[in-house]
């Protein structure tokens, strides 16, 4: 190498921003909710389906909030047939798409939930990423107003399952042609594109009361807000009665439903629209009481409207009640972790004919952060029996025995790093979270016994030891014939698992 030759630059060791990668205790805790969510939408009649990360652009449509950031907020990229594909944003326009694609042969209702990451290209921020999951329930095809009670009754029990204990949360209801009728009334009806732009700034800005107050949200229906970034979005610019009309319907929530939806009624005026979207608040409320979800876990509440812009009808968001401590101290409220609507005219994208739907989305990752504040995570936390290499001669032999604890379904390694040091290798076995580790040297091995060191019982021993008498005198390490491990470590485990609850 000449010396104007300078070697690359090494790349840097780190994620992009937005994103981070999740270890051991956060992937197996997603699985693991992952799992009992699924058997709440099994238990309703729903079917898996998994669809590809990207599809073409015009597929996925532009529905997402953050319009003004690049490719309207998804992640978009040119193939070598020079067709634009993109990211999927969120698990309900790929199941349009499957939905119109394979119409001929999914029943009707089609009733699917699907599972895993989703990418926007969005801010990133203190809990807000760029990659996430979500868990979606979804049903194509039923135009009742039942099917989104039904909606909203899993969801609750979904988050249940999840481990949001009930008094934790709350489902929050509304329905988007309530909205259109105040709209209406507020003199934004109309097809032209600037009215539309105009609704749609507003969608956005109604959907942003919980984190921007209402000084916040006025100032997006009128001229525009600046950020703490310096960053200006633009806004309505709305009329001072028009501005009011909308804060006002934003505010209508009463005592009861009963009261909020004859609130509603007077907000809408004579438009049909809204009365429609009244009636069928109403009805959802009254499918669930009878259901059992009553006012403590369900309530009607104008302020929701999702940011997404293809909903049509009913809206809902699930709240969690519980205040957590944030970074600096401070107590507050997690906010919204799952949500979703009708959207009768997704499908219709692709077919040009109307085809009615409703769903819901869990987003995993914000519910993983908020049961971990609260320390209602319940994740697993005991690691694997590592069973020591202290003799590379005999790696057969020790593998074999570990081999026989999994045959008897306990988690088990054999220590596969450099060197025989036994002190090296059990700060491995702690470093790994590790209930008990194996120990069988030759002088074990001659006699047929192997040492089990109960990992946990001695840190917790070590602590209260005071002279080397007591160390030699303690529990923690036993000497078993070989054909007493599995037992004596299914015996440690259940001990620390016990002691875990």
């Amino acid at each position: 190498m000449t010396a104007s030759q300078k070697p690359a630059p090494r790349p840097k060791a780190q994620a992009p921003r937005g994103l981070r990668d999740s270890f051991g205790p956060l992937a197996s805790a997603r699985r693991a909710m992952l799992g009992r969510i699924a058997e709440v939408y099994h238990r309703y009649g729903f079917d898996p389906l998994e669809t590809p990360a990207f599809e073409f652009v015009e597929s996925l449509g532009k529905f997402l909030p953050d319009v003004d950031r690049p490719e309207g907020g998804v992640f978009a990229f040119r193939d070598e047939d020079d067709q634009w594909l993109a990211l999927r944003y969120d698990m309900t326009a790929p199941l349009a798409r499957v939905a119109a694609q394979h119409r001929l042969e999914l029943p009707t209702p089609y009733r699917r939930y699907a599972m895993g990451p989703v990418w926007r290209n969005e801010k990133p921020g203190p809990g807000r990423f760029r990659e996430f999951w979500q868990c979606d329930a979804d049903s194509v095809g039923a135009p009742s107003v039942a099917a989104d009670a039904e909606i909203c009754a899993m969801l609750a029990d979904a988050l249940e399952a999840a481990g949001v204990s009930r008094g934790d949360y709350v489902l929050r209801v509304n329905n988007r042609k309530v909205l259109s009728g105040v709209m209406e009334a507020a003199g934004l009806a109309g097809e032209d594109a600037a009215q539309e732009n105009r609704r749609g700034i507003t969608l956005r800005a109604v959907d942003k009361m919980d984190r921007l107050g209402e000084e916040g949200v006025r100032a997006l229906l009128g001229e525009g807000r600046k950020d703490e970034s310096g960053d200006f979005t633009p806004g309505a610019k709305l009329a001072k009665e028009q501005a009011d009309l909308i804060l006002g319907f934003v505010s209508a929530e009463r005592e009861t439903g009963a009261a909020t939806c004859a609130r509603l009624r007077e907000l809408v005026g004579g438009s049909a629209t809204g009365l429609e979207g009244v009636q069928e608040l109403e009805t959802i409320a009254e499918i669930l009481d009878k259901l059992g979800y009553g006012p403590e876990r369900l309530k009607i509440d104008p302020s929701v409207v999702r940011g997404l812009g293809y909903y049509t009808g009913p809206v809902y968001e699930a709240e969690l009640t519980f205040e957590i401590r944030d970074e600096k101290g401070a107590l507050r409220r997690f906010g919204s972790v799952a949500g979703g609507g009708r959207y009768d005219d997704l499908v219709m994208r692709f077919t040009g004919q109307k085809t009615p739907a409703t769903g819901a989305s869990i987003g995993v990752d914000r519910l993983l952060a908020a049961l971990e504040a609260k320390g209602a995570l319940g994740a697993e936390t005991i690691g694997p029996v590592v069973v020591l290499n202290l003799d590379p001669a005999h790696i057969a032999e020790t593998m074999a025995l570990c081999g026989e604890l999994r045959a008897a379904g306990i988690r088990a390694e054999t220590f596969l790093g450099s060197g025989t040091n036994m002190g090296k290798q059990l700060k491995y076995a702690d470093k790994r979270a590790a209930p008990a580790a194996v120990i069988v040297g030759s002088d074990e091995r001659a006699r047929g016994v192997a040492q089990i060191k109960d990992l946990a019982l001695g840190t917790q021993l070590a602590a209260q030891i005071t002279s080397n008498d007591e160390w030699k005198a303690q529990p923690a390490q036993r000497e078993v014939p070989f054909s007493e491990v599995v037992a004596t470590v299914r015996e440690i485990i259940a001990r620390v698992k016990g002691d875990a609850k």
